[in-house]
């Protein structure tokens, strides 16, 4: 009976499948590259700071023949296509897209640029919406696939001083959902993975109202899980195809409860430490 449950993990063998992880420079996307390193699959790790891509793949075992580094910054949307036609060249084309980079906000609705607010639209929103339709047509060709959209809670609520971040990851829901109902047919997969709380420099690196760095963890982030755990308990899922995907805390319940009472969720959170 045992071997049922694990069954479904063989649904979709890592070995040698091409990988691209966006946001592979820190956080979950690097703690991805090595677990996905470990399972023996072909990586392509992007992100914007070369020097740090250089040191994931340092760290990662048979490197030469498995890892290929492409840098790329999701807020030049227009460079994207030419980035994905790059990628597709590396191992001869991609399995699954990881849409992992982002960038988060502490900032009061009231204070927020408009264009700080249009920088975390399109980062999290433009350039993730970019990257996947220039690979989407490869996938259709060859009848296979995955996209994997790396999301939040927020995707599905919203608190005090997130307002942008949440604006851009409800976004994505919307245009992923309705993607995946285009997709049934060409035989690929769409994933929304929400996380709760992790422990990553995502605070670190928010924007404040003005665009620059938050500089600082929030003591939920502190508190969390590690980058490793998370991609630990998100590749199984991911190896069974789930469609909305919820690791973390007891932050997660609410999620639930906005479905089954906003009202009492709204209570909750407006008396609560969000950061």
């Amino acid at each position: 009976m045992q071997s049922f449950f694990v069954l479904p993990l063989n649904i979709m063998p890592l070995q040698k499948k091409v990988i691209w992880i966006t946001g592979a420079s820190s956080g979950i996307g690097e703690a991805l590259a090595y677990e996905f390193n470990k399972k023996g699959a072909h990586l392509i790790l992007s992100a914007r700071r070369m020097d740090e891509l250089n040191r994931v793949l340092g760290n990662c075992t048979d490197a030469e023949e498995t890892v290929r580094l492409l840098p790329l910054d999701l807020a030049d949307a227009e460079t994207l296509p030419a980035k994905a036609v790059e990628a597709l060249s590396l191992f001869g084309g991609v399995d699954m897209l990881i849409n992992n980079g982002g960038v988060s906000q502490r900032a009061f609705a009231v204070d927020s640029k408009m264009e700080t607010i249009r920088q975390v639209m399109e980062v999290n929103f433009f350039g993730t919406v970019a990257l996947t339709k220039a690979v989407l047509p490869q996938m259709i060709e060859r009848k296979s696939g995955h996209i994997v959209v790396t999301s939040s809670v927020m995707g599905k609520l919203g608190t005090k001083y997130r307002s942008a971040y949440a604006s851009s990851k409800h976004a994505l829901h919307g245009w992923f959902d309705c993607l995946r109902q285009e997709l049934y047919e060409h035989n690929i997969d769409v994933s929304l993975v929400c996380p709760g709380f992790v422990k990553t420099n995502v605070t670190v690196n928010a924007l404040t109202a003005d665009g620059e760095k938050h500089n600082k963890m929030d003591e939920a982030q502190e508190k969390a899980m590690s980058a490793e755990e998370f991609a630990r308990k998100l590749i199984p899922k991911l190896a069974r195809k789930q469609e909305e995907i919820y690791i973390g805390g007891v932050e997660l319940l609410a999620v639930y409860l906005k479905r089954l009472s906003p009202r009492l969720l709204n209570y909750i959170l407006k008396r609560s430490k969000v950061t």
